[in-house]
């Protein structure tokens, strides 16, 4: 069983961060990329993940414009809501954190969040699809059913 679709890791520099590792998301027969994931560096305290989250978004609201207010939320979920830099940190590490900012434009949707891999990993997560070629991925896919 072979698939059309290919996913690509690469390491480097993105949006001033050094240490990203993005990955990208084709179409192999039809030579389309549909989306694009960035991994932003893991961080160990609240206050600089969140600062990450906060500068990046800053620049993506300047260059796209408002971003979506019902596909984008900042909470936390426990309560009481966590205080300190150690506990908002812990309550990321265990889901109960959720930053989300979507911002839909003419060519697709952009996403940015905070996430985790377990409990020792933390970062920041952008990611952008394309709207034509994740419609072509969408249809390929479905092809396959």
């Amino acid at each position: 069983m072979s698939s059309d679709n290919e996913f690509a890791s690469l390491s480097g520099d993105f949006a001033g961060y050094n240490n990203c590792l993005i990955g990208v998301g084709s179409i192999v027969r039809r030579d389309l990329v549909y989306r694009v994931l960035v991994n932003f560096p893991n961080r160990d305290t609240w206050s600089s993940l969140s600062s990450n989250y906060f500068f990046l978004k800053k620049m993506l609201t300047e260059k796209y414009g408002d971003p979506d207010p019902l596909n984008s939320m900042e909470e936390f979920k426990s309560d009481p809501q966590p205080q300190d830099d150690s506990s908002k940190l812990y309550q990321v590490k265990f889901d109960n954190c959720i930053y989300m900012t979507t911002y839909n434009t003419e060519k697709g949707i952009i996403q940015l969040s905070i996430a985790h891999i377990g409990v020792t990993q933390c970062f920041v997560f952008l990611s952008y699809f394309d709207k034509i070629n994740t419609d072509i991925a969408k249809e390929k896919a479905s092809d396959d059913l």
